[in-house]
């Protein structure tokens, strides 16, 4: 069965092929939820899911899922508004393309510390570039989809090496010692 969104042949004229400019969607890192109460979503989703909470702080946490995971925000319902906090992040091979691309076509930034944006349908979407993000692909898979290429920064490698997820190179800890990446 063939993509009807692949970029080896046509793309119907949306979306971009390998050599347009454009980057690449990688995949998806994160997928961020505004609840009510973090005690209480913790224990929702701790009842249906088993996970490492990678981060927690008053009014967020972060369930982790190996290389991606799920954001939880809290909002009171006084402030809350339905869009505020819920977003996905996709993970690019070149975030910068993407910001020419917005500037190019007019799409407001959103004052964050990231790269976010809402498309025209109020969704909000976060870009990560796949060099500085944990968020990995397998090499057959980045081959796959013509991405061989792509290498991660050594922060990057060092969140993976961290958490036992290495890739097969030496980086120095944030403790100053080194680790073989796996």
């Amino acid at each position: 069965m063939s993509n009807p969104h692949s970029d080896s042949d046509s793309n119907g004229g949306s979306g971009s092929s390998p050599n347009s400019g454009s980057a690449r969607l990688v995949g998806i890192n994160h997928v961020a939820l505004e609840v009510g109460d973090i005690d209480e979503a913790l224990e929702f989703y701790g009842s249906l899911f088993a996970f490492d909470l990678r981060g927690r702080s008053e009014s967020n946490a972060f369930l982790d899922m190996g290389d991606q995971f799920l954001a939880l925000s809290e909002a009171a319902g006084d402030e809350r508004n339905d869009d505020d906090h819920r977003h996905f992040g996709l993970v690019v091979d070149d975030a910068s393309a993407v910001e020419d691309s917005l500037a190019e076509h007019d799409v407001d930034r959103l004052s964050t510390s990231g790269l976010d944006f809402r498309d025209p349908w109020g969704n909000r979407v976060q870009v990560v570039d796949y060099a500085e993000i944990q968020f990995t692909k397998a090499d057959h898979v980045l081959e796959g989809m013509g991405l061989s290429g792509l290498e991660k920064s050594e922060d990057a490698l060092e969140e993976l090496a961290e958490k036992g997820m290495g890739m097969g190179r030496e980086v120095e800890t944030g403790t100053g010692a080194k680790t073989e990446l796996e």
